[in-house]
């Protein structure tokens, strides 16, 4: 099977002088994880869903400063994006995102005619007749974080570690949801002022030692991974086949899975790991 036969077409293209808050608003209208950027009529660049998670949490003074409304496309896009051509094997697309650590492909034909994204590559693997797996595919590293730790941690744990999810334990190391990057991107990073998340609790004060009167207070505090994380998707078990796990990744719009044994999470079965496994 070919990249033509997978890939996504027309494609949805933006500015590179278009704000941000307008990318994510076309990724969730349409539905889609990919905008190619363009001036002119020619790609100057590219915008995936993982750009916006792991650039707009960044720690550093100008993202502080500036709203998101006021962050141009061409701060976060991918400049001189890999390119891929529409007869190429989906395996030559597999091995193209794996070698460069990304995840979507501009499918060109002396102009762009496509998107091929790691979705639609594990579609395609979910349809195929593979006898490979679970246990000899997934990883075993898994990143954990707590539930109540801040999103700019999350999101520095998913840097340090190379990785685009991380799952989310309470106060009893039990696995309560899962963060990706679809989390992080679509989840506002910053408010009209520029500062970071937060939300407002009600607290109760007690007046006196004695507690005779009591009055509540609000407090504003950072956003933390329990406010913006997911359920955790379906569990698969280490004697599963890859295929069928694929086909849940697909069904649930999630890009990993927990692999248990016993009862047990003892690793991820991931979207990059069905493409590796693509021949």
């Amino acid at each position: 099977m070919n990249v033509k036969d997978i890939m996504s077409s027309p494609v949805f293209t933006i500015a590179p002088e278009e704000n941000v808050a307008h990318a994510r608003n076309l990724m969730l209208k349409h539905k889609i994880s990919t905008l190619i950027v363009a001036e002119n009529e020619k790609m100057v660049g590219i915008l995936t869903k993982t750009d916006l998670g792991k650039r707009l949490a960044q720690a550093e003074p100008m993202w502080r400063r500036r709203p998101i409304d006021k962050i141009p496309v061409s701060m976060v896009m991918h400049e001189n994006p890999i390119t891929i051509y529409p007869g190429a094997t989906v395996a030559q697309a597999s091995e193209l995102m794996i070698e460069n650590g990304i995840n979507a492909l501009a499918v060109v034909n002396r102009e762009v005619v496509g998107i091929v994204t790691g979705t639609d590559i594990t579609e395609c693997f979910s349809k195929q007749d593979v006898k490979t797996k679970v246990s000899e595919v997934m990883t075993e590293d898994i990143i954990f974080v707590h539930r109540h730790h801040t999103i700019n941690h999350v999101v520095q744990e998913m840097e340090d570690n190379q990785t685009n999810r991380v799952i989310v334990t309470d106060d009893s190391d039990e696995a309560v949801g899962i963060i990706t990057t679809t989390n992080v991107a679509f989840n506002p990073m910053s408010d009209n002022e520029g500062k970071l998340p937060s939300k407002s609790i009600k607290m109760t004060r007690r007046s006196s030692p004695a507690g005779e009167k009591e009055y509540r207070y609000i407090k504003e505090v950072p956003l933390v991974a329990e406010d913006i994380m997911s359920e955790l998707p379906p569990v698969v078990e280490t004697g599963d086949m890859a295929v069928d796990a694929a086909k849940i990744m697909v069904s649930e719009h999630t890009i990993a899975l927990p692999v248990v044994n016993g009862g047990k999470i003892i690793g991820l079965i991931s979207r990059r790991d069905i493409l590796r496994t693509v021949q």
